[in-house]
């Protein structure tokens, strides 16, 4: 199944991408939309998701940019120029009910997309996101509506997204240490390539998805 993949470019207000992929999500349940993955960089901005332990967001009266409260799950983030945002709007039916499987799904595009350049990702155990050895360099976080997915990762790629992460204990874990693509290069990366190829692994991997969900149906079948 085709994505149809949106590049909504940067600078984009976090309320207003949020409200798009509310409308999104609407159009994709009732059919009038296929699977869209949107691509973007927000302005400044932290959020958090459902829970009552604000703690990972220290003091909220020193943050240096607005915050917003979502209906993810997770703790608390940044978001900003230099880093990936990608939205998926998924109807899960055409592949596997399974949330869980879906964040994996995202985490493996995250880490094939790193490959890429040269550097070695994996996933920690009981965690979610992807790492370089003990540093984060992506983060996730989704929510479900009738099984059409919204939200998604967020992978740091530029290292100017990684200062306003010290205002904050990056998604509730102590001592996390946040790192960019350009910090593990050590050289400077096109935003635009990084989209490229982010967009072709996700789609690689929906595919075969598809494909092992067809495969499964027709030996039940059998």
């Amino acid at each position: 199944m085709k994505l149809d993949l949106q590049d909504l470019g940067s600078g984009l207000d976090f309320q207003a991408t949020w409200d798009q992929q509310e409308a999104l999500v609407a159009q994709r349940r009732t059919g009038k939309i296929g699977d869209t993955f949107l691509l973007l960089e927000h302005a400044p901005v932290f959020t958090i998701g459902r829970t009552r332990d604000q703690s990972s967001l220290r003091d909220q009266s020193q943050l240096p940019h607005p915050l917003v409260e979502i209906n993810r799950g997770g703790e608390g983030t940044y978001h900003g120029p230099g880093q990936l945002v990608g939205y998926a709007i998924l109807d899960l039916a055409n592949y596997h009910k399974d949330l869980h499987r879906h964040l994996r799904n995202l985490e493996e595009a995250i880490i094939e997309t790193i490959h890429h350049f040269g550097v070695h990702a994996q996933r920690r155990d009981g965690l979610t996101g992807v790492w370089i050895e003990d540093r984060k360099i992506a983060s996730l976080g989704v929510g479900v509506r009738s099984w059409v997915t919204l939200h998604g990762l967020a992978l740091n790629v530029q290292k100017k997204c990684l200062p306003a992460f010290q205002a904050i204990t990056p998604c509730g874990i102590s001592d996390v240490s946040m790192t960019s693509l350009e910090s593990e290069t050590g050289t400077e990366i096109s935003m635009g390539e990084v989209k490229k190829i982010l967009a072709e692994e996700y789609q690689l991997i929906l595919d075969r998805e598809v494909l092992g969900k067809t495969v499964s149906a027709g030996t039940m079948k059998g």
